[in-house]
């Protein structure tokens, strides 16, 4: 059973060597080698309670497109899950150029989120979902009777120079997976996220909360391999009513890969009182996300990250072997090979 890493020791192990050793070397001054790069940031994946009712909000709501379904059981998706028993159904859609897997666990049932989840927690995870006209989208979801996780749109002040002008308003699923609904101005964010043929465009980022950013940068930047590609640091009144977190001061750092959506690092300088993620989670709790990461050498990967990795019977969600691991704080990857 490829059982995952609680709170990150996979990650420390190689930290420390890293620390030891300078930015080349992972693993041990035995034996260097170079560091598997991350070639893609794939599907973004989060487990739910009802495929099908996730799936209907998501493309009737949203505009995503189901592209796929896909039933898996038995030992393979047992060992990369580190569920025994476990028989999932996933259902992915996609939206514009980005895709999200739905997976319901038929077995067995993991837990509800908790009803007093925080936006500064560890466990917080979310994708934006970029728009082309903020107050049509909000009109939208007001129709939908989504629960608000932000008190309403919110527009960032323009003495930001990195952030000031983008709209965004948060809100949650089905299963009350946070998502967020993004707006840039012109001159921010990726080109195509100024077209005005649609209202929902695609996914521009998921943002995870974590710790501290230098840790995590360690990890995600000069170990994975993904590059800053923005920075902020924002407080005040429209980010605490974004958040529903009084007092919000957040170091925010954007991380890509040569394709895919961002990794979005929010840290919390204020309140420093976010909790850690649960120990005990497991991937058929409703907290559950998991990020696919393509690599061009697993096997060094899983070297470096102190995991095995397991093959699939089953290729039609576009991998045939994979592994798991946990970040210092805890989130989910998975790492995987076409």
């Amino acid at each position: 059973m490829n059982i995952l890493p609680r709170t990150g020791w996979a990650f420390l192990l190689a930290l420390t060597s890293l620390i030891a050793g300078g930015t080349r070397s992972c693993i041990s001054t035995a034996h260097a080698e170079p560091l598997p790069l991350i070639r893609a940031v794939g599907c973004v994946g989060l487990t739910v309670s009802d495929a099908d009712r996730s799936a209907d909000f998501y493309t009737r709501v949203l505009s995503f497109e189901k592209t796929a379904e896909v039933e898996q059981a038995g030992e393979p998706i047992e060992q990369l899950e580190g569920v025994f028993g476990a028989r999932t159904r996933t259902v992915r859609v996609r939206l514009g150029r980005e895709c999200l897997d739905l997976t319901e666990y038929l077995a067995p049932r993991g837990r509800p989120a908790p009803p007093d989840a925080r936006s500064n927690d560890r466990s917080f995870q979310h994708v934006a979902i970029v728009v082309s006209d903020m107050d049509r989208a909000y009109a939208a979801l007001r129709v939908a009777r989504v629960e608000h996780a932000s008190t309403g749109p919110q527009r960032l002040p323009d003495w930001n120079p990195n952030a000031g002008g983008i709209r965004a308003f948060y809100f949650r699923d089905p299963d009350r997976h946070v998502l967020e609904v993004l707006q840039f101005p012109r001159g921010k964010g990726d080109a195509r996220w100024q077209s005005a043929d649609r209202l929902f465009l695609g996914v521009d980022h998921t943002a995870i909360v974590v710790g501290d950013t230098d840790v995590s940068l360690a990890f995600y930047r000069d170990m994975l391999g993904l590059h800053v590609a923005r920075t902020s640091e924002n407080w005040g009144t429209e980010q605490e009513h974004l958040t529903n977190v009084f007092g919000a001061r957040l170091r925010i750092t954007t991380l890509r890969g040569a394709t895919g959506p961002g990794v979005e690092l929010l840290e919390y300088l204020a309140p420093r009182d976010g909790r850690p993620m649960p120990a005990d989670e497991r991937a058929n709790d409703l907290i559950h996300w998991q990020t696919t990461l393509f690599t061009s050498d697993l096997g060094s990967a899983a070297r470096v990250l102190r995991a095995a990795s397991v093959s699939l019977s089953d290729t039609r969600l576009g991998y045939s072997r994979a592994f798991l691991a946990r970040d210092p704080d805890g989130h989910v990857l998975q790492l995987a090979s076409e």
